[in-house]
C-alpha cells in the first residue's frame, strides 16, 4: 500500500498511478479541446445563418417594395387610358 502526503492510500505503485493519472488528464483535456472546437464551430455557423437570413430578408423587402411600386404604376396606367389595355412586360425566370 502506498500513501500520499494528504493521507490517501493506493494499492498500486506510484509509477502505475502516475501513468494512469496522466492518461486521465490527457483524455479530459482532449475532450475539453474537442468540445471547445465544436462550440466555436456551432457559434460560427449560427452567426453565418443569421447574417444570411438578414440578407434574404432585406432582399425580400426590396422586392416586395418594387412589386408594390409596379402594381401601383400598372393601376395608374390603366386609369390613365380607359378602354385601352396596357401590356406590361413581365420578367422571365
Amino acid at each position: 500500500m502506498w500513501q500520499t502526503r494528504d493521507g490517501t492510500t493506493y494499492k498500486s505503485r506510484p509509477r502505475v498511478l502516475l501513468t494512469f493519472f496522466r492518461r486521465s488528464r490527457d483524455n479530459w483535456k482532449r475532450k475539453a479541446r474537442e468540445a471547445k472546437a465544436a462550440l466555436k464551430l456551432a457559434k460560427n455557423q449560427n452567426r453565418a445563418v443569421q447574417e444570411s437570413r438578414a440578407r434574404w430578408k432585406a432582399q425580400a423587402k426590396e422586392l416586395e417594395a418594387e412589386l408594390r411600386r409596379l402594381r401601383e404604376e400598372s393601376e395608374e396606367q390603366k386609369t390613365a387610358l380607359p378602354g385601352r389595355e396596357v401590356m406590361i412586360a413581365r420578367p422571365r425566370g
